[in-house]
């Protein structure tokens, strides 16, 4: 199986990372195509484009300004896994992974990403900001949906026939996922939700569903998980599988604090 998860907004390229390998991300040509457009629009353009302040727009333009392509040697240049903060990855909680832990996460997990396509943990990037639903206008696209296509959707395919695999775990935000929406027809996709009990009901609570989308990520990767039926196992953080709420495609996962 291949569990998807979208990228976070909060990067950390300041915490060194000691003898890990690296691998280079499968479609840095188009990267480079994006960045090119990127680089030439000014820091109120940004602000307008991504809607983010003054300042943040001030950071990303220098930032495109300064991407390598990792053509050359980059001192940014990091592991995208050890790379992305936010909620879902406190619960990936990736610094408690040894060495086969990652290596399995190279084969099993992919990050999603508006500026790299799709990411293995362990490819290297440069600091970037560039959201899938953004509506970036190339030469032949409006938006990075159309930029996209189904690139990101065939590399998925094919690294699951490496596997003879056609399990897909959607951990992904909706945002993202729908740069692979084709995925539904042609995998056996599953979409966990994770519901939190507020003031006497189950309800989806977005801090409390992003970090469990890591933590069952994690629970995944490190115990080696590789049947869909056994993710009904999954109990961590007070979290447990509601049979009569879930259906085939969609486990529901509760907790009750």
């Amino acid at each position: 199986m291949i569990i998807l998860l979208s990228p976070a907004k909060t990067l950390d390229y300041e915490t060194p990372i000691n003898d890990v390998s690296h691998s280079i991300p499968s479609f840095l040509t188009k990267s480079k195509d994006l960045i090119k457009t990127l680089k030439d629009k000014k820091p109120e353009e940004i602000s307008k484009l991504m809607k983010i302040s003054e300042k943040l727009a001030l950071l990303n333009t220098e930032r495109y300004k300064s991407w390598k392509g990792l053509k050359k040697e980059s001192p940014n240049a990091k592991q995208a896994i050890f790379v992305f903060k936010g909620d879902v990855y406190q619960g990936l909680n990736i610094e408690e992974f040894n060495k086969k832990d990652l290596s399995y996460s190279q084969n099993h997990l992919r990050l999603l990403s508006g500026l790299y396509g799709v990411l293995k943990p362990l490819d290297i990037i440069e600091p970037y900001r560039l959201e899938m639903g953004t509506k970036l206008e190339m030469s032949k696209s409006t938006n990075l949906y159309d930029f996209w296509k189904d690139d990101i959707a065939n590399k998925i395919l094919d690294d699951l026939k490496l596997l003879k695999s056609k399990t897909v775990i959607n951990l992904a935000s909706n945002e993202y996922f729908s740069s692979v929406k084709s995925l539904e027809e042609k995998t056996n996709l599953i979409s966990p939700i994770f519901k939190d009990l507020s003031k006497g009901k189950y309800k989806i609570i977005s801090f409390y569903a992003k970090r469990a989308r890591g933590l069952m990520t994690s629970w995944i990767l490190r115990n080696k998980i590789k049947k869909e039926g056994d993710l009904a196992k999954f109990n961590v953080d007070g979290y447990y599988f509601s049979k009569t709420e879930s259906s085939k495609n969609a486990p529901v996962f509760l907790r009750d604090h």
